[in-house]
Parts: C-alpha cells; sequence; structure tokens
C-alpha cells in the first residue's frame, strides 16, 4: 500500500511537462480577469484582444486556447504550473506577459488589489524586475 502511495507522488506530472507557455499564459489571463469576482465585457474582450495579437490566432484558435486555459486554472491550486512554463522565456517575452496581464487589469479602468498583487507576484516568479513591472503599469494605466 505504501509502494503504491509512493509512486502516485514520485509520478511526474504529464500537466506539468506538457504546458507550452501560450497556455500558460492565457491560463494566467484568465484567472486575472476573474480575481476580483467578476469579468466584465471589457476584460474579456481584452483578454481575446491580447492573446489573439500575441499569438497571432483565429477567433476560433483564442476560443479553444482560453477553454483549455480556464480548465487548467480551474485545476491548479497555485501559479507554479504556470510559471515554471514561463520562466525560461527571454525577457522580453516575459515583459511583453506582463504588459498583458495590466492589459486586463485595466480594460475595464480599474485596478482591485487583487489585480495588482497578481501581476506583481507574476512578474516576481517569472524574474521581471519591481521597476519594469512599475513601468508597464503606469503606460497600461495611461492608454
Amino acid at each position: 500500500m505504501f509502494e503504491a502511495l509512493r509512486s502516485i507522488f514520485q509520478r511526474p506530472d504529464a500537466t506539468l511537462l506538457s504546458m507550452e507557455p501560450k497556455l500558460a499564459t492565457a491560463a494566467l489571463l484568465v484567472h486575472l480577469a476573474a480575481i476580483d469576482g467578476t469579468v466584465s465585457t471589457a476584460e474579456r474582450s481584452a483578454l481575446r484582444g491580447t492573446l489573439m495579437d500575441y499569438y497571432s490566432l483565429s477567433e476560433a484558435e483564442v476560443d479553444r486556447l482560453i477553454a483549455e486555459a480556464t480548465r487548467r486554472d480551474q485545476e491548479s491550486v497555485d501559479f507554479y504550473r504556470f510559471t515554471s512554463a514561463l520562466s525560461s522565456l527571454d525577457d522580453s517575452e516575459k515583459l511583453e506577459i506582463i504588459r498583458m496581464m495590466w492589459q486586463v487589469v485595466f480594460a475595464d479602468r480599474q485596478n482591485h488589489e487583487l489585480e495588482d498583487n497578481m501581476v506583481w507576484r507574476i512578474a516576481e516568479l517569472i524574474g521581471v524586475s519591481a521597476r519594469d513591472r512599475t513601468v508597464l503599469r503606469t503606460q497600461m494605466a495611461r492608454s
């Protein structure tokens, strides 16, 4: 019995190993859009638009990506599986992810403290400096 339990905990998590940056980014954006308890039409539109623009997706592709990202977000207990997929990206890609996050935050012209805290945590986890995060925040708040 103990051997069976140990084998379960020692088995690599297939979803962690197969997480691609696009899906990880989408899952974080899905979570961010809903973190304050509501997803406004503007936030939903910003979420779709940022993913479509950055990854050159069609409407059908972004719909599938968001559906899968939502499923992965609901299954997750923390951000590790998402941020670990993003940590190895180059700095410009990491900055773009934080920029997309701020775009979703400010889509409804409000910045809820939970949204702000989540962007701060993700930036720290993927290696984006506080300065860069703040500069992006200021730029997106003015947009």
